[in-house]
């Protein structure tokens, strides 16, 4: 009897147990049923989630141009490999769709894309062992070229499939780098996977990000196990909005102009820095802005320098600032061009050190005001301020020049140099570029007052946003005056004192005199500091040598600013040789590019040309025709007319420029020796796909000459830099002594 007690107690305590979790299981499937959420997670929304497909529709960046179209910055195709590892993807394929044999398809990708078997094997053998359904290939798996790409699916490998990729692509390489910048691709975790984008790093690239980057798409649908799409797919589209195209102010033509100057002195004199920087000084407009170091936007690695030294970068400028003294002078009505004063050297009382000439403190006599501006010395720009202006009123002026704020230019990273006031030979230094320091942008800024009557206007490089849809203009950048520290007749007095720099009888400037134009000027030889202590470093080369210059003088058109920082120099070579052969070969090629008439010779035939129309006539003819002309002309291919040509009817034409004519029947030309710009140019006429190792000119090319050509063609060149050689430069006994030590004060 007691048994069966305690059977029947245990059997109530079992069906009371029963009872509980049935109503607590029903409960839930009714509450689930009910509310459709589970765990916070909304059931509907969960399955239409796990059987929707969603892919990132990606909108194409913005393009960056020159003033004249010329593009900069786009964006190109490349493409990521992946592999499909899922053996059920392949059910009812004529042929397999996934990966069968990781050995076998590592034995043929590998010496495509340059790597071991065992880097490709691996990752599709843990996808195998762990049962996943793709998987992709890190570095060596991304931004592979249209090129490799084809070769890669022509040999079919099952599994191997593609996702193209934009990257970000700089036609001209190491071209105004400092100005546009690079962008470069960020991966982004979001809810559907991981999202690719572009993103400016530097320069306008990063300044302008907001306007160039678009907007991504997507495109989504229901989809099956396999990610097939279902027979009603509730497909949803979402169009992506393409970014702005931006117009810089820089010219190309002047900017590669300007570029190979620079490597080439760069090259042969292996300067520690150089900057140069052409201005419209009418409009502010920045025809061409270049540094040394500098770096290719393609493949930013191993950077020396990341800023942008013309904006970036306050140093004691030298004898450039004597333009703004004598202007200040001038404006003040102090100044008496004609009135004597002994040079050599100049203390004005015995707590002061002593200043001194660039000639060791040995001076020229008693000479005139308007001579020693002619021949930089020290000693009139310190009687300047210690004598005819206070110190107060010369600072004013200095601050109305703009010397203590930025210039506003629309590039990032800009600096302000510092004017250092505190003590008297501070102050007595300060009037001819040392102690206080400032920046290039900030001396172009204050030198344009010059040019435009007194009136200083705002550098800057953004022409114009466009559209990248519609072609219609969204804003515009115009000409801006931003102060007048002087007046007309100052701004006047003062290019005449600027022409006798370069061209009087003791200018220091007489190596920047151009053929064609008259220049007017200002040389500088700033001393560096002593990173190590006190003074500054010595030595002929331990020197910032610099000019800034205006052409042609009379009504300028370009003002330049250019220096070279410590130059390994022959000892028959100033500071002004290197710097003379960027100024003169830039000015006067692109005074002559932009159809300003000579003022002394008459220029070439070739210089003044304009390009004719070739465009649809006879191969044969246009071949005679610019033979006759003397132009360097490239004929491609053997069709019996031209289809193209790389200058525009009409363009004038440079001196030794080349001029790409093709044929509608192309074959590849020889281009060895070629620049990478050149090899641009080909690619945009034949719409090739262009890869490029190394830099410098064309040392081999993957298709053989003579070789048919074809839209969308692969081209691979090797590039290598040049051998160094020896230019001649004309040097003078007079031109060595003006630029060495020019503005040591003792």
């Amino acid at each position: 009897m007691k048994k069966h007690r305690t059977t029947h107690f245990m059997s109530s305590i079992y069906m009371i147990i029963f009872v509980a979790l049935f109503l607590i299981i029903t409960g839930r499937f009714m509450y689930i049923q009910a509310t459709g959420e589970v765990s916070g997670v909304q059931l509907n929304e969960w399955a239409d989630k796990q059987r929707t497909a969603s892919y990132t529709m990606n909108s194409e960046r913005g393009k960056i141009y020159d003033k004249n179209g010329m593009v900069l910055a786009y964006d190109r195709p490349t493409y990521r490999m992946y592999a499909i590892l899922d053996e059920a993807y392949s059910e009812n394929a004529e042929e397999p769709l996934h990966v069968s044999n990781a050995e076998e398809t590592a034995k043929k990708l590998a010496p495509l894309l340059g790597v071991e078997e065992e880097e490709i094997q691996e990752p599709i053998q843990n996808g195998l062992d762990n049962n996943r359904f793709q998987v992709e290939f890190g570095k060596f798996g991304k931004q592979i070229s249209k090129q490799v790409k084809d070769e890669i699916e022509d040999l079919n490998i099952p599994g191997i499939n593609f996702e193209e990729e934009p990257m970000r692509y700089y036609p001209n390489g190491m071209f105004a780098s400092h100005i546009i910048g690079f962008a470069r691709e960020e991966e982004k975790e979001t809810d559907e996977g991981v999202e690719h984008t572009i993103t400016g790093v530097t320069g306008m690239e990063d300044v302008m990000n907001d306007i160039l980057g678009g907007k991504d798409g997507y495109i989504s649908y229901q989809r099956d196990l396999y990610n097939k799409k279902l027979l009603d797919p509730s497909e949803v589209i979402q169009l992506p909005e393409d970014g702005d195209d931006i117009y810089l102010t820089i010219d190309q033509k002047i900017q590669t102009l300007l570029e190979d100057v620079m490597t080439q002195a760069d090259e042969k004199y292996n300067p520690t820095k150089m900057n140069a920087i052409i201005m419209d000084p009418k409009s502010g407009e920045i025809v061409a802005m270049s540094s040394r170091p500098s770096y290719d936007p393609n493949n930013p690695t191993d950077v020396e320098n990341w800023y942008n030294d013309p904006i970036s970068t306050p140093f004691e400028p030298g004898s450039t600032m004597k333009i703004f003294t004598w202007a200040a002078a001038i404006e003040e009505g102090v100044y008496n061009g004609s009135e004597g004063f002994k040079s050599g050297t100049y203390q004005p009382n015995e707590k002061i050190r002593a200043i001194g000439d660039h000639n060791n403190g040995e001076g020229w006599g008693t000479i005139s005001y308007d001579e020693g501006f002619e021949r930089s010395s020290n000693v009139a720009a310190s009687k300047l301020l210690w004598e005819k202006l206070d110190s107060e009123s010369y600072y004013e002026y200095l601050q109305a020049f703009g010397f203590e704020e930025p210039t506003g230019i629309d590039l990032p990273g800009e600096a302000v140099g510092k004017i250092s006031y505190n003590w008297p030979s501070d102050k007595l230094r300060t009037a001819f570029g040392q102690s206080s320091t400032v920046t290039p942008i900030q001396q172009m800024k204050a030198a344009s007052a010059i040019v435009n009557g007194g009136k200083m206007v705002k550098p800057y490089v953004v022409d114009k946003v466009v559209d990248s849809t519609s072609g219609d203009t969204i804003s515009e950048t115009e000409q801006e005056y931003v102060g007048q520290p002087i007046s007309e007749e100052t701004a006047e007095q003062m290019k005449k004192l600027m022409s006798s720099v370069v061209n009087g009888e003791h200018g220091t400037g007489k190596p920047y005199q151009l053929e064609d134009y008259m220049v007017g000027g200002k040389t500088g030889t700033a001393e560096i500091p002593n990173p190590d202590g006190g003074g500054y470093l010595q030595g002929r080369e331990n020197y910032v040598f610099s000019f800034m210059g205006m052409a042609p003088i009379d009504d300028p058109q370009l003002m330049v600013y250019v220096s070279i920082q410590q130059p390994e120099l022959e000892p028959d070579e100033s500071g002004s040789t290197p710097l003379s052969f960027i100024f003169k070969n830039v000015v006067e090629n692109s005074l002559h590019y932009m159809d300003i008439n000579p003022e002394k010779n008459e220029a070439p035939d070739i210089q003044q040309m304009e390009m004719p129309d070739v465009v649809n006539k006879s191969t044969s003819e246009v071949e005679e025709e610019m033979t006759e002309t003397g132009l360097n002309t490239i004929v491609v291919g053997e069709g019996s007319k031209v289809v193209s040509s790389s200058i525009e009817a009409g363009a004038s034409v440079l001196p030794n420029e080349k001029v790409i004519l093709i044929t509608d029947e192309p074959t590849m030309p020889d281009i060895k020796g070629w620049s990478l710009r050149e090899v641009m140019t080909l690619a945009n006429l034949l719409d090739l796909q262009v890869e490029s190792f190394g830099s410098g000119y064309v040392t081999t090319q993957n298709i053989d000459v003579g070789n048919p050509l074809q839209s969308g063609d692969y081209l691979g060149v090797e590039l290598e830099g040049p051998s160094s050689t020896d230019d001649e430069e004309e040097s003078s006994e007079e031109e060595n002594e003006e630029e060495t030590g020019e503005d040591e004060s003792e």
